[in-house]
């Protein structure tokens, strides 16, 4: 593995190597207040926020944080969809010293519970819209303080006062506030950019926790420090070696509490001193068309879901939305199907390629090369300074050669420290340097890599990440179920797609709208089966476990028999 190979299929202009600043992640954000200062840096329903504006604001949120009681260490929690309060919060907690702990503002109040009771989070800065959803899990936690804004508040004048008048109380967004929590605009009222603490915050301080499913069925949060962050943006800023620095315009349609947006979205983005158009709701397919019109973005890192709904869209087909602006786009967190690549170059001029990460790294390994030779089916090769290679699953420490299959493991100055709290499962995911990813793949003669199957059964519906387990248990709560098994099945939109197959307990019956509704009160939509199969049994183990992994065989066998 010494030599590579995957170094000669690099893009003219891509480094094989980077000399990484020991700086902390906010350093990208003053950098590009100091060289663009009336560039836009968030572009959000005709408001704008420049990047002198956001230095500032981000410099008053941390003076206000310190004041709460953040210091060097603090876990923070952030609650947000896709609005500029989401990106004043995020550089305000790491300019206090503190954690980002992003959450999934999806979540029920039990997913909440148990994400605040093992960052073991006091503060969290949150939308308005899930504050109730909060306050419900906040009496079985340490969480002493919610920091609340209102999506109005980045509204420009007029929009902001229609949004009173017409949206917000039916959306949600009008809210009481308890003793102790504060509203974000009184907070930042309060400080002067002159007012931010003065920390010495380095590369090795810790920068977020990002939660994901763990191999018991746990999500757990992969701890990333300040110079793993730096690293991963600086070695996606590489792999697009034309773009221009100062001019682009990033569109953000997808979640920034995702790592994937918070990093190849919004980080990038600020390193490059680009523009964030933000779409609040990536799903809202008129948002998103609206912002390609109305800001021209060049830059769009995404999920197959989204390209394809744009390839299908009407108003593309038509001609009546543009979409030529678009010029680079990485697409993560699904496999990329070759015939929504060519609809969308053809549609747009500009090149969609498909990449490979993790929350461990903390979100890319792998890109296929935008100008060069791309593989149908693979996850590209590894960007500069990243060591990948195939492990025996027999043995898990032999080196595979071309073409055999394993698991594949990765080293390079993204990946995590470690699980926070879980010694047992950072020592079997980091190795020697070397994470563990759970996923089985192969390397071809050219250095490129294919994800064959997974060695963990997370689903990843539309990029989400959804445990099996988690699922399962919510339907085994239902007095008419006996038994339930949960996995993944192909699905032409999201990629990948829930389904439950449930065994009801005798003399019971149930519809599949009973199960999905009893599922939506207690999990987040994008966990939700969008199939439930009802069944007099389930395939199991000499021991009695069932096997998802047959279920899924079984699916597989009574699809190709449909098709033929």
């Amino acid at each position: 593995m010494a030599e590579r190979p995957w170094l000669k299929h690099y893009d003219p202009g891509v480094p094989h190597s980077i000399d990484y600043p020991s700086v902390p992640l906010f350093y990208f954000l003053e950098e590009s207040a100091r060289k663009y200062p009336d560039k836009p840096c968030t572009l959000f329903k005709g408001a704008t926020i420049t990047y002198a504006e956001m230095d500032a604001l981000t410099d008053r949120l941390a003076a206000g944080l310190a004041e709460l009681g953040v210091k060097k260490g603090t876990p923070v929690g952030l609650c947000m969809a896709n609005i500029p309060q989401f990106v004043i919060a995020f550089y305000g907690i790491l300019k206090a010293g503190g954690v980002v702990v992003a959450f999934n503002p999806l979540y029920k109040s039990r997913e909440i519970e148990y994400q605040l009771n093992d960052s073991g989070l006091e503060i969290m800065i949150a939308m308005s819209m899930f504050y109730r959803t909060i306050k419900e899990a906040q009496p079985k936690t340490a969480l002493k303080k919610v920091v609340v804004t209102n999506i109005k508040e980045a509204l420009p004048g007029l929009l902001s006062f229609l949004f009173t008048l017409t949206k917000e109380k039916k959306g949600g967004h009008r809210v009481e506030l308890g003793e102790g929590d504060v509203w974000l605009q009184d907070l930042l009222a309060k400080y002067t950019p002159e007012d931010r603490p003065k920390l010495d915050i380095g590369s090795e301080d810790t920068a977020i926790f990002q939660y994901s499913g763990g191999t018991t069925g746990v999500p757990k949060a992969a701890v990333a420090l300040h110079r793993n962050m730096v690293a991963n943006t600086l070695q996606i800023r590489a792999c697009l070696p034309e773009i221009e620095i100062g001019n682009e315009v990033v569109l953000m349609a997808i979640p920034m509490f995702h790592v994937y947006g918070m990093v190849a979205g919004m980080s990038f983005g600020v390193s490059a001193g680009a523009s964030l158009a933000l779409a609040v709701n990536p799903r809202d397919m008129g948002d998103v068309l609206g912002l390609i019109a109305k800001h021209r973005p060049t830059i769009y890192p995404g999920v197959p879901a989204m390209y394809n709904a744009i390839n299908n869209h009407p108003d593309v087909i038509n001609g009546k939305v543009d979409v030529s602006s678009i010029k680079a786009c990485i697409s993560g967190s699904a496999p990329l199907m070759r015939e929504t690549q060519v609809t969308f170059e053809s549609l747009t001029g500009g090149k969609l390629v498909e990449g490979y990460g993790l929350s461990e790294t903390p979100t890319a390994t792998h890109c296929n090369p935008l100008q060069g030779l791309r593989k149908e089916g693979s996850i590209g090769v590894p960007l500069p300074d990243v060591d990948a290679r195939i492990i025996s699953l027999e043995d898990e420490t032999t080196v595979l050669g071309t073409g055999e299959i394993g698991e594949l493991v990765v080293k390079g100055p993204q990946v995590m420290k470690g699980y926070h709290n879980m010694p047992t499962e950072t020592a079997n995911a980091l190795r020697e340097g070397w994470l563990f990813t759970g996923d089985i793949a192969r390397m071809d003669e050219d250095g490129y890599f294919y994800i064959v199957d997974r060695k963990k059964e997370l689903i990843k519906p539309s990029g989400y990440q959804v445990w099996p387990r988690e699922v399962e248990e919510v339907i085994a709560e239902n007095p008419k179920v006996l038994e339930v098994g949960v996995a993944g099945i192909p699905d032409a939109y999201r990629g990948e797609t829930v389904k439950a197959w449930v065994v009801l307990k005798n003399g019971e019956t149930a519809t599949v709208d009973e199960i999905r509704a009893w599922c939506k009160e207690r999990i987040a939509p994008f966990k939700v089966p969008t199939q439930v199969e009802f069944r007099d049994e389930l395939p199991k183990t000499t021991i009695g476990k069932i096997l998802r992994r047959e279920l899924q065989r079984q699916e597989k066998e009574r699809l190709e028999q449909e098709t033929g």
